[in-house]
């Protein structure tokens, strides 16, 4: 009934993302994704929200490295290491993301001159080793759960049947890419997802655990980097609660007993009932 379209994962928070036809499992979310992140002079993260030409700085994992990258001139890059784990060597910060505090490992020089020149702004690239524990918001995810430095969670999931919804409500018709999901299915009704409890995605055992509100960043052109009302207009007449707008599920994997699971494309979801 459901099956899995798209996989992405956004290995430098706020910048574009990597389309996949599969991925690892991880209890932080899918492998890489938004293990780095980019932070001002103080530590704290800074996104789409505040500078929304980060949709333009592309990102690639190439020959066991992580590129960042000019999209509309891709020559124009950065290679930066994959490797997660803390060294002695390795110069730590501590950095911000909304109501959170963790430690960082501060990546080089290069990278953060490139980064500023690119956004205009004094900025920094940080990594999250995983010796770094983010626990997720204890309201809505079990104890020992673990996020990067996704905004509140893992995994986002979107159904397919919810986009075209909104699309027919819009006066021009947007992508996936405006909502930065992780996994796209398709099959079934609009947002059926709200009300997701346990499921298998395959054989991975995963649980949604909160509906996503969502930002301004919704209203950012993925590919242009300009801003307008929507969608956020449009759903603020049909999607809004409690002075939020929803759109997707929050998820996190709950069966992490298993070594290395991987999700791809074409998989059916299954509803645990």
């Amino acid at each position: 009934m459901y099956k899995i379209t798209e996989i992405w994962t956004y290995p430098v928070k706020g910048l574009a993302g990597i389309s996949m036809k599969e991925a690892t499992v991880e209890l932080r979310g899918l492998q890489y994704d938004r293990r780095w992140m980019v932070v001002d002079e103080n530590g704290q993260f800074v996104s789409q929200r505040g500078f929304p030409k980060m949709a333009l700085i592309g990102t690639a994992i190439e020959g066991g490295m992580l590129r960042i990258f000019d999209r509309k001139q891709p020559e124009n890059g950065i290679l930066v290491s994959l490797d997660l784990q803390r060294n002695e060597k390795d110069e730590t910060t501590m950095v911000e993301v909304w109501s959170t505090r963790c430690r960082a490992n501060r990546m080089d020089t290069l990278a953060d001159e490139w980064l500023s020149e690119m956004l205009s702004e004094k900025v920094r690239l940080v990594s999250m080793p995983d010796q770094t524990k983010r626990p997720t918001d204890g309201r809505y995810a079990p104890a020992g759960q673990l996020v990067s430095f996704a905004d509140a969670m893992p995994y986002l999931f979107i159904g397919q049947s919810s986009l075209d919804d909104l699309n027919r409500r819009l006066p021009e018709p947007i992508p996936m890419n405006r909502f930065r999901p992780n996994i796209v299915f398709e099959g079934g009704q609009p947002h059926e997802e709200d009300h997701w409890s346990d499921f298998h995605v395959g054989d991975v055992a995963f649980r949604g655990v909160k509906n996503c509100g969502r930002c301004v960043v919704t209203t950012t052109d993925q590919d242009t980097g300009v801003r307008n009302a929507e969608p956020l207009k449009t759903l603020a007449t049909y999607r809004k609660r409690n002075n939020s707008i929803y759109f997707g599920q929050y998820a996190i994997w709950t069966d992490t007993s298993a070594q290395a699971p991987r999700v791809k494309v074409g998989d059916s979801i299954s509803l645990v009932v």
